[in-house]
């Protein structure tokens, strides 16, 4: 496409899965949060929290200076220390709905436009059902708190449930029908969807995007390796495009931004967020894959 993509999409980074050292809320922190900033490819950063307050304080002078829409990212919280939002054991449910209150506390205090959530683990068909009312009402209570702490979405970003999160949001079909209950109630709720995700979720692009485009309000891009249990990067680990082994290149991204533009989400005059969540394998280097990111949606717009 001839048109500049800034009129279609905000280009965004999770920094946590480009730089992994930082996504337990330590490490480079604010060198690698300079480097996005100073990267004007980059209009969106996707953070997480961060343990030492005046470091956060540090990253906060950053971002207000920086001109670049800020997102939050809770999942990093929610994995590491096991937060399972449908917990059938109301006492460990509570702790999590807590601990991600304190995210949303966290995001709005970073200026923040939205927090990404997770679900908890599958359980299985036999419990499922039941489970899907307790994340229900779980979300229903972030929504609500992040109300009143301020003007952020809540968003659920939906993975596979089989392969390696094995989470119960899932299916993008059932995503959609839980985002429509808790839409009727919380108008700042809405999904996330992942390129890299797709896969393992054993949906295409047309379907996924289709079911989910009316509660698609953040969307991700990258690639998964599916097919090679052997691989070092088997599973939700975000490798670089074009890996070997490795399911998303141009050609997806190509379908991915084309379905996007589609279903309405990309639209010319009014661009979103859409962000490139990609991580370096071992002994590779960080920078040399966000250029290897960049590259790949240069080439796929020219050929959108």
């Amino acid at each position: 496409m001839n048109i500049s993509w800034k009129k279609y999409m905000k280009v965004g980074l999770v920094q946590f899965m480009a730089f992994p050292q930082t996504l337990k809320g330590e490490g480079p922190v604010l060198e690698s949060l300079e480097k996005v900033l100073t990267d004007d490819f980059f209009d969106v950063v996707e953070i997480t929290t961060t343990k030492d307050p005046e470091v956060r304080q540090q990253a906060k002078r950053m971002l207000e200076s920086s001109k670049v829409t800020v997102a939050f990212g809770s999942q990093p919280v929610q994995l590491v220390n096991k937060l399972n939002i449908n917990s059938f054991d109301a006492a460990e449910r509570r702790m999590a709905v807590e601990r991600c209150k304190a995210c949303i506390d966290e995001a709005v205090e970073m200026g923040a436009v939205g927090v990404a959530f997770l679900s908890g683990p599958d359980p299985g068909p036999e419990r499922r059902s039941e489970a899907k009312e307790l994340v229900f009402d779980s979300l229903s209570e972030l929504c609500s708190h992040a109300g009143k702490a301020g003007d952020v979405k809540v968003v659920l970003e939906t993975f596979d449930q089989d392969i390696d999160k094995k989470a119960l949001v899932g299916p993008n079909a059932e995503a959609a029908i839980l985002s429509a209950r808790l839409r009727e109630r919380h108008p700042n709720f809405g999904l996330m969807l992942d390129l890299s995700h797709l896969p393992l979720q054993h949906e295409t692009i047309e379907h996924a995007l289709t079911v989910a485009k009316d509660h698609l309000v953040h969307a991700h891009m990258g690639n998964c390796v599916l097919r090679d249990k052997s691989h070092p990067a088997y599973g939700d680990q975000h490798p670089r495009f074009g890996v070997p082994g490795g399911e998303n290149d141009v050609p997806q991204v190509v379908e991915y931004l084309r379905t996007l533009i589609k279903i309405g989400y990309l639209r010319e005059g009014n661009p979103r967020i859409l962000s490139f969540e990609v991580k370096p394998m071992a002994g590779e280097s960080s920078e040399v894959v966000l250029a290897n990111a960049k590259r790949t949606l240069r080439e796929a717009w020219e050929l959108v």
